[in-house]
Order: C-alpha cells, then sequence, then structure tokens
C-alpha cells in the first residue's frame, strides 16, 4: 500500500501545476472530494507504486484519506498522479485506516509503501494463492508465462507466433 504524507495547504498556480490545480496539501476545511483532487498527485512514485491498490494520505498525524487505485498516470517531469476513487465509511480499507495513526513512521520522503492484509489478490498465475506484494508469488511469473508458452507450443513456436503476431505502438 501507498502512504503519503501532506503538508499544510499551499496555493499553486494553475497554469503551471501540471493537473490545473489551484490548491495542494491539508487543511481541516477540506471535505473528501477536495482532498483527492488537491492531493492525487503529482508524484513520485517507483515501480512498487504500479503494483498497489490503495494509497493513503494523512496529514497532522492522522489518516484523512484512502483511495482505491485504478491506475497510475504519468505526468510531465517522470511523476505521475492517481486516478481511482476515494473510499468511504463501509468501506473495508477506509475503516481500517481513516481516522487512525498514519502505519509509517513519518519520514523525509513524502511517498513510503507498506505491506497491509488489505492489499491481498489472488496470484495472477491462477493457483489459487493470495499475495500482497506484486502480482505473482515468487517463480509464479514463470509458471503463468511458461503455461502460456505451452498453449502455442514449444519455446521457438511461441517465440515466432509473436513475432509473426505483435504489432509495435506507434510512437505519440
Amino acid at each position: 500500500m501507498i502512504h503519503i504524507a501532506l503538508g499544510p495547504m499551499r496555493y499553486v498556480n494553475p497554469k503551471e501545476d501540471q493537473l490545473g490545480r489551484n490548491h495542494v496539501g491539508w487543511d481541516p476545511a477540506m471535505d473528501d472530494e477536495a482532498l483527492f483532487q488537491a492531493n492525487r498527485g503529482c508524484w513520485v512514485l517507483g515501480e512498487r507504486a504500479e503494483k498497489e491498490q490503495y494509497a493513503l494520505l494523512s496529514a497532522d498525524g492522522e489518516v484523512r484519506l484512502a483511495i482505491q487505485i485504478d491506475r497510475l498516470v504519468p505526468v510531465t517531469g517522470g511523476r505521475k498522479a492517481i486516478e481511482g476513487r476515494y473510499l468511504k465509511p463501509g468501506d473495508e480499507v477506509h475503516d481500517a485506516y481513516v481516522g487512525g495513526e498514519p502505519p509509517v513512521a513519518a519520514h523525509r520522503n513524502p511517498i513510503a509503501y507498506f505491506e497491509s492484509p488489505h492489499d491481498a489478490r489472488m496470484c495472477q498465475c491462477d493457483c489459487g494463492e493470495s499475495v500482497t506484494t506484486g502480482w505473482f508469488l515468487i517463480g509464479h511469473d514463470q509458471k503463468a508465462l511458461h503455461a502460456r508458452v505451452a498453449k502455442i507450443g514449444t519455446v521457438r513456436e511461441f517465440i515466432d507466433w509473436f513475432d509473426n503476431t505483435y504489432v509495435e505502438p506507434a510512437a505519440e
């Protein structure tokens, strides 16, 4: 799970902000929608972020918002913004974290990652096992890959099939 520590609200120029926002950060007067829109990006998020399902926003020693991540979208400067929805009371992740202390200790970087039982999902190899970080249990990515190769035939036949099927995306 991603944890983002917020500072106090500050105004920014919407013409210079990558998402056109006029403020970022946290203010006690913000409702959940305002908090989400002001702070869904632009963050330096590593490769691990691509595998995460949820993000928490914390300020002043309390988790203020839980977000279900649909996808991360690139913005200028190598940063990313979160597309998704903020969670409400009754949602398991919201109820476990919002209003409580941040699950990670404060440190210099506003972005932190932590393992949470709420991040569990099924291993993508279809083995039926649960995984909390990434998409596969250790070694199961190879299991999934080889199962798909076997559907085509040998490794050589798979490579031939791929080379004859794959179309390089057009450059933007």
